[in-house]
């Protein structure tokens, strides 16, 4: 038996509106409060990955908290509308050093 989950995508209409073409579950927000409604409800929905604006996540902290330590759906952050604000590859970077024991992904100089 094959089991496939949904993929969905929360955050600013400019950054998420492309994903649509691409089929994904599209939620464009304005607040923070639709923010949080968004991803619990694609949680509940069975979305197996939730990719969240970084502007949006860094509204939603605690419910991107929330998700942090269970097993689905996995919460990725993506670049918003104005670009990178590194939290994502922040994150990525804290897990691969927890999993690894070192952090791999800096440069290093020398």
């Amino acid at each position: 038996m094959i089991c496939m989950y949904k993929i969905g995508v929360v955050g600013e209409r400019d950054a998420v509106i492309a994903f649509l073409a691409l089929g994904l579950q599209v939620r464009a927000v304005e607040t923070p409060e639709e923010a949080m409604r968004a991803v619990d409800t694609m949680a509940r929905e069975g979305n197996g990955v939730i990719f969240v604006t970084e502007t949006t996540a860094k509204e939603i902290e605690e419910t991107i908290e929330r998700y942090k330590n269970q097993m689905l759906p996995a919460i990725i952050l993506i670049p918003g509308s104005q670009g990178s604000l590194g939290i994502g590859l922040a994150k990525i970077k804290d897990n691969v050093e927890k999993a690894v024991g070192v952090d791999i992904l800096s440069k290093k100089e020398g």
